[in-house]
């Protein structure tokens, strides 16, 4: 076992304002013609993945960069909606980097790294400046001026956005870069090429070992360094609003192989998602938290109204209860407290649509003020109001209604959208230091595969800019810290080790085809994925978990011995994909299960239901009735856990969680 000394975050010393100044000066470096010497690989494409690999090629170093897509563009990332923050106040109401830096903490529930967040903050203006520069066409408003709107959490108009494709367009600019670099010749693209195992040579990070998913064709790639910057690990619940090719097989490759792995129990629940509609649905549909701008959140009051056409109910009859809970912060709650609430709505009766396990958001209101906004002064008939109103409506939010309606059959400019939570993000990921490089030297790891920057909760339009800041203003800085140590070239791929990882590969390869079993990989998946979702999803018991983590090995026992995987290992075999990463995921899921029942609180999106504030704490003011009750004088750490050869039994690491800026509090939206 590793002892604690592998987890020194590397927090740089001094004012917290100053600590990334101060680490950049005192930071080495590399000269530019040595850095033509030295090799990197980048596993994943998407912003971070992308924005990294043009970033260090620019710079001069040798990049190899591999995705699974078809193309970089297709990367995840592309399926992000309403934004990204920036510290920019180009509102001028009161918005600065401090103020995105506490938000954030807070947003987080006060389990996240400081010094981590408060660089996030510091450099999210750049982003802007960088995407700008690039093209990437971002909202402006009449005069010209680049135009925020408001996300959850915040009290102002920080995101920047591109309709309801910012992700997208983001993406776009990040794969011209990228693309300017492979035409140079600096950057080698490796597309549907899906990363297997990691290489240790003397217990650095020096490599992989990768499938060819069209030919089938494994091979090894050696690198100075690796960056992981593959994504997040939503879909171990099966439903989820990721990509269905989203998987944690990466960094479960590296976590295997001595990588901790943080906080894997703190993942986040959509408050605005298109409801499951059947029991074979393979995923589910985001709705941007950006309608909540506008969008108004409510159920009706009595449960006998519940199958009523929403025209027929009453505005008396409505309880908006985001806005009744939440008064200063309303419909734009964090997202963890928005999910708990719509949850607690549905629970006692009053959910709409199939199951009762809907909710309405509604822009009636909107439509009628847009009207009002775009005729002053005059005296219109309702029909004219709302005619003008759908127009803004269209401008600002189009592409979602059109999706909405394509998926539902139903028109949300006539009626209320009906949404309900679902798995969005994962907070947790592969334990990093500031230089976010992990606890084996060498291994770097980028955006949603880390843990570093949301804590226990992410603030809606913080993705984006975790990504972007980590590729374009972070790891640049950072990896030469590591480099300067090593030798380049020094490792090939005829090193002993990477026929080892090989090995590995093929005899998983054949163990999955050699089954012959009679279940599908999809009928595993997906009742692993039901199973974390009912014990380990938006609410959690030490008794579900307990559940959870005595059937999950009887799941994993089942699936090596009756699993079904057609074809073979040497042609596209999508089925076979799917095996390598369901198997990771019955492992991961194990993990969660086990994170979740040993933090004996509740923070964030991990809400245990025995660990809430009640009726008589929110008579004493010492917490509003329902909402998560930390425990700061055991829980105030980052949970790394290590795989010592048993899933069953990994080690606990903790590196303590030390605010010197901030005092903790009780999160509250009210």
């Amino acid at each position: 076992m590793p002892s604690d000394t592998t987890m020194n975050a590397k927090i740089p010393s001094g004012p917290l304002a100053q600590k990334w100044s101060k680490h950049k000066q005192d930071s080495k470096l590399i000269n530019p013609a040595n850095k033509r010497k030295f090799s990197v690989i980048v596993v994943g494409s998407g912003l971070a993945g992308a924005s990294a690999a043009a970033s260090l090629s620019e710079l001069g170093y040798k990049v190899k960069c591999f995705c699974f897509q078809d193309s970089p563009r297709r990367a995840h990332s592309i399926a992000a909606q309403g934004g990204i923050n920036a510290a920019k106040n180009y509102q001028n109401d009161g918005d600065s980097v401090y103020r995105l830096f506490y938000d954030t903490i807070k947003g987080g529930d006060f389990r996240a790294r400081e010094a981590n967040v408060y660089r996030l903050a510091e450099v999210s203006a750049a982003i802007i400046d960088q995407c700008v520069a690039q093209g990437v066409p971002l909202a402006r408003e009449y005069g010209g001026l680049l135009a925020n709107r408001s996300f959850g959490g915040a009290q102002v108009s920080r995101t920047f956005y591109a309709r309801g494709q910012t992700g997208q367009q983001l993406l776009l600019g990040a794969y011209s870069a990228l693309n300017k670099e492979i035409a140079r010749g600096n950057v080698e693209m490796y597309s549907r090429s899906e990363m297997l195992e990691l290489v240790m040579v003397d217990g650095h990070a020096k490599g992989i070992v990768v499938r060819d998913l069209v030919t089938g064709k494994v091979s090894s790639h050696a690198a100075d360094t690796v960056i992981l910057a593959t994504g997040g690990y939503g879909n171990v619940f099966y439903l989820s609003t990721n990509a269905k090719g989203c998987n944690v097989t990466s960094i479960w490759r590296a976590h295997k192989k001595g990588a901790l792995m943080a906080n894997p129990c703190y993942t986040q629940i959509h408050p605005t998602c298109i409801p499951v509609s059947g029991d074979y649905q393979s995923k589910l549909t985001l709705m941007s938290e950006s309608l909540r701008n506008d969008g108004r959140v409510w159920v009706p009051k009595k449960k006998e109204d519940c199958s009523k056409p929403p025209g027929q109910i009453a505005e008396d009859d409505r309880d908006y209860y985001l806005e009744r809970k939440y008064p200063s912060f309303g419909n734009l709650a964090p997202r963890d407290i928005s999910s708990r609430a719509a949850k607690e709505a549905c629970d006692e009766g009053r959910g709409v649509g199939p199951g009762g396990l809907g909710v309405y958001l509604d822009f009636a209101d909107a439509i009628i003020r847009y009207g009002h906004d775009q005729s002053p002064g005059k005296s219109l008939p309702t029909d004219e109001l709302q005619r003008l109103g759908k127009a803004v409506i269209k401008e600002k939010y189009g592409n979602l209604f059109d999706m909405y309606e394509r998926i539902t059959g139903e028109s949300a400019y006539e009626q209320p959208m009906r949404i309900f939570p679902a798995v969005h993000y994962t907070m947790g990921g592969l334990w990093v230091d500031y230089n976010l490089m992990s606890n084996i030297p060498g291994l770097h790891v980028l955006g949603e595969a880390n843990f570093s920057d949301h804590g226990a909760n992410r603030l809606g339009a913080s993705a984006l800019m975790q990504g972007l800041a980590d590729g374009y203003f972070v790891l640049p800085y950072t990896i030469a810290n590591y480099l300067a140590t090593q030798k380049p070239g020094s490792i090939k791929t005829d090193h002993p080790a990477f026929k080892e990882a090989e090995k590995e590969v093929a005899e998983r390869t054949k163990k999955f085809l050699s089954i012959k079993g009679k279940r599908t990989v999809d009928s595993f998946h997906r009742e692993l994925g039901l199973l974390i979702w009912d014990q380990c999803g938006m609410a959690r018991t030490r008794e579900g978990l307990q559940k959870a983590l005595k059937r999950i090995p009887e799941i994993r026992e089942e699936f090596w011995t009756n699993v079904n995987v057609s074809g073979t290992g040497e042609q596209l075999n999508h089925e076979l994909e799917k095996a390598g990463r369901v198997a990771d995921f019955i492992e991961f899921g194990e993990l969660m299960c086990i994170d979740a029942l040993q933090r004996e609180e509740s923070c964030g999106g991990h809400f245990r239901t025995e660990h809430q504030y009640t009726k008589e704490d929110e008579a004493a003011k010492r917490g509003q009735a329902g909402e998560a009750l930390r425990n700061d004088a055991e829980f105030a750490y980052v949970a790394a856990w290590e795989y010592t050869g048993d899933t069953a039994k990994p080690a606990l690491h903790k590196e303590p969680l030390e605010y010197e800026e901030i005092h903790l509090a009780v999160r509250s939206y009210v």
